[in-house]
């Protein structure tokens, strides 16, 4: 048996989605327990040179809307970046995890040979979809989601790798 296209996106994106809402629920609550300042979590970087966490959600929540819209060749909404609090990136992620839910297999199923040009700004970069979904967007995707999870646990928020995998399906 074979897997589709929209078995390897979309409920993968959803499933990350839904376990980084978990995780930010426990940071929410590491913050008000320790009694830390929110934005003390939200804006903190692992490095210097790093993006901050807040930043790290707006990415991978880019760039999970970003690939299922490619795969299925439609728009995918704009968000404008400016959420900064807990609850502010639990709307977004939601947001997002609600946009991916309009998808259908049909709308993506197929899609493995679609051609798919992202504008860099060191220039285009040319994918079939399959290329694009398992070499670019899954790996970034879950890059931005590690690196959010890790700026947490940095942080000493008591989160671990179950938390960040999630329940297993059975």
């Amino acid at each position: 048996m074979s897997i589709s296209m929209f078995q390897a996106s979309v409920p993968v994106l959803i499933r990350g989605l839904g376990n980084l809402q978990h995780i930010i629920g426990k940071a929410q609550a590491h913050a008000a327990e320790k009694q830390i300042d929110p934005t003390a979590l939200t804006g903190a970087r692992l490095f210097p040179d790093m993006l901050p966490f807040a930043r790290q959600i707006h990415i991978a929540t880019d760039t999970a809307k970003g690939c299922a819209a490619r795969l299925a060749d439609v728009e995918a909404p704009k968000f404008d970046d400016v959420e900064v609090t807990f609850d502010e990136l639990h709307a977004r992620i939601q947001k997002t995890i609600d946009f991916l839910k309009t998808f259908s297999a049909a709308q993506i199923d197929g899609s493995e040979e679609r051609s798919i040009t992202l504008k860099m700004r060191s220039g285009p970069i040319e994918f079939t979809g399959q290329n694009y979904l398992l070499y670019f967007a899954l790996p970034n995707f879950y890059f931005h989601l590690t690196t959010a999870y890790d700026i947490l646990r940095h942080n000493g928020v008591e989160v671990g790798k179950l938390d960040y995998l999630g329940k297993p399906n059975a």
